[in-house]
């Protein structure tokens, strides 16, 4: 029986068993064999390899990375064309674009690259199509697009979402805090800082022992489910924030336009018309939680045209240097910093201090 086989067993048991507290046991066992076996065709241990393969993947470049994920024909090809003027090819037919086509955009002084990739279908996490291709790239992207047609949101939004989600990549989502200590022995033990609702003792021991772990410390700091826990023993899940595009609101009235605007992280636009597209790039950028950093020369006006772009989570001013040039830490004597990260203008500031959008900094050398 194929690695594939298994898994729709599992699925098929997991849908016929009634959730409730007699089965929870149960049914965290089969998650737990199934999250194994979807591992599997993570690491190219399932028919037809994991792994992106020739013509998916692409190198990366600029200082974030956008992937266009979606059904066949639902317009992403004339987003990314309209976007960055890279010609993908369009057509009117399914399966149009047949390998990860890339483009980049400048947007608030960052290079941002975006890839167009091919439609997925149902069943693309159990390899049908190219699927398991096309997710292994949405896995190393730093934002996934979801363009979906308005005319059938939440039923592909819902396809689409189950799809990701089998191949590890967890949309809009925190890692949960929860720490597994693996021991030589002593058996499991449990401590929690907030009530747990969906797991208990007995549980958890039950899930590791599927792992084969016996001796282990467990610490929940977060009322997590049995799939939280699964993510955390699994440890290769991709935590990747993400945008649905509502594509072809041309086609649908003022009325409808005003429930689609209550989907959450969702944006209408027209790819054929470029409507809404300074929405959809400034939720973008509101992603990608990006920060611009603009750089002073001692006895010049700060360079604004050309800011250090940088993650909010490494924008030290440490990170700021070593994204200039590793030397020059080493030459460091201290920063002057202008903007919200401090108190008053300019203020001394060294390597550990964290910098906020648009801080303006003048690097101090040793002499």
């Amino acid at each position: 029986m194929s690695v594939v086989d298994k898994i729709k067993d599992i699925e098929n048991e997991l849908a016929r068993t009634q959730r409730n507290k007699a089965t929870a046991f149960h049914l965290g066992l089969l998650k737990a064999k199934l999250a194994k076996l979807r591992r599997e065709l993570l690491t190219d241990g399932g028919k037809g390899g994991g792994g992106a393969g020739v013509g998916f993947d692409v190198a990366k470049t600029g200082v974030a990375r956008v992937g266009f994920v979606g059904f066949p024909s639902v317009g992403k090809s004339t987003l990314m064309s309209k976007l960055t003027g890279v010609h993908s090819e369009v057509g009117a037919y399914e399966f149009t674009t047949l390998t990860t086509v890339p483009g980049v955009i400048q947007y608030k002084g960052a290079k941002i690259q975006m890839l167009d990739l091919p439609g997925i279908i149902e069943g693309a996490k159990d390899g049908k199509g190219r699927g398991r291709q096309v997710i292994a790239v949405a896995r190393t992207c730093s934002l996934i697009f979801i363009v979906l047609d308005v005319l059938k949101p939440l039923t592909d939004k819902r396809i689409i979402e189950r799809e990701l989600e089998g191949f590890g990549i967890r949309l809009n989502k925190r890692p949960p805090d929860v720490t597994v200590r693996k021991k030589e022995k002593g058996g499991v033990s449990m401590s929690s800082t907030v009530p747990l609702t969906y797991l208990d003792v007995e549980q958890v021991k039950a899930i590791l022992g599927e792992y084969r772990i016996h001796n282990a410390d467990v610490s929940f700091r977060c009322d997590a489910t049995v799939d939280d826990f699964i993510d955390v023993i699994e440890g290769n899940r991709i935590y990747v924030p993400a945008v649905y595009v509502l594509n072809k609101i041309d086609q649908i009235s003022v009325e409808e336009l005003d429930v689609i605007y209550k989907i959450p992280h969702a944006i209408p636009i027209s790819s054929h018309h470029g409507w809404n597209f300074d929405d959809l790039l400034e939720k973008m950028w509101e992603y990608l939680d990006l920060n611009r950093i603009y750089t002073k020369p001692k006895g010049q006006l700060p360079d604004y045209a050309t800011p250090v772009v940088l993650r909010r989570d490494k924008s030290s001013v440490e990170d700021f240097c070593n994204n200039i040039h590793k030397a020059i830490t080493k030459q460091f004597k201290y920063a002057l910093v202008w903007g919200a990260s401090v108190k008053h203008n300019p203020q001394k500031v060294g390597l550990t201090h964290m910098l906020q959008d648009e801080d303006v900094v003048q690097i101090v050398k040793k002499s």
